[in-house]
């Protein structure tokens, strides 16, 4: 197997255990932000495409005969679940959280980005269009994020200052 080849294996293996980890993390975020209704309606759209994007990258693996990784899988979970708790006490939870998820689906893109060219360069045209189906996705919901983030900031504002609970989630 030439090396190009095994970086190309590991890196999907890394987007696999990304897109659980954000499954993890987008889950945790939906079931605590009751009081943003269009942002939770996002969320639980991007978590299905993110449940998705996880199942698509394991067939690539599998065409590849090769399986993703239990332990990165396993350790993004355990990050993502580690951030949820701690969002948990603080008091801007919302907002916390609407960063790390604009931050993430950064990440994302950049890792398509890279393995798109990785899958080109091998010459492996499906999982060029897994790639880019995920990549679109990634894009569309960090733009989302873009142009939301100031509305969900107002509403934060203006309910912290009626009623910090409520403003939390």
């Amino acid at each position: 197997m030439s090396e190009s080849r095994e970086w190309l294996i590991q890196w999907l293996r890394d987007a696999h255990a990304m897109e659980e980890q954000a499954e993890t993390m987008l889950s945790g975020q939906l079931s605590r932000i009751q009081s943003y209704p269009d942002l939770s309606d996002r969320i639980r759209i991007h978590l299905e495409e993110t449940r998705e994007q996880a199942k698509r990258l394991r067939t690539c693996l599998d065409g590849l005969e090769e399986g993703s990784s239990m332990l990165k899988d396993a350790g993004g979970k355990l990050t993502a679940m580690a951030q949820s708790i701690s969002g948990v006490f603080a008091g801007d939870e919302v907002m916390k959280g609407s960063l790390a998820s604009y931050t993430f689906e950064h990440m994302e893109i950049a890792s398509y980005t890279i393995l798109i060219a990785a899958a080109n360069a091998e010459g492996e045209a499906q999982i060029v269009r897994v790639c880019e189906q995920n990549l679109r996705e990634e894009e569309a919901m960090a733009e989302w994020l873009k142009s939301n983030l100031p509305q969900v900031t107002e509403m934060f504002l203006a309910r912290a200052a009626a009623d910090r609970d409520s403003a939390k989630r």
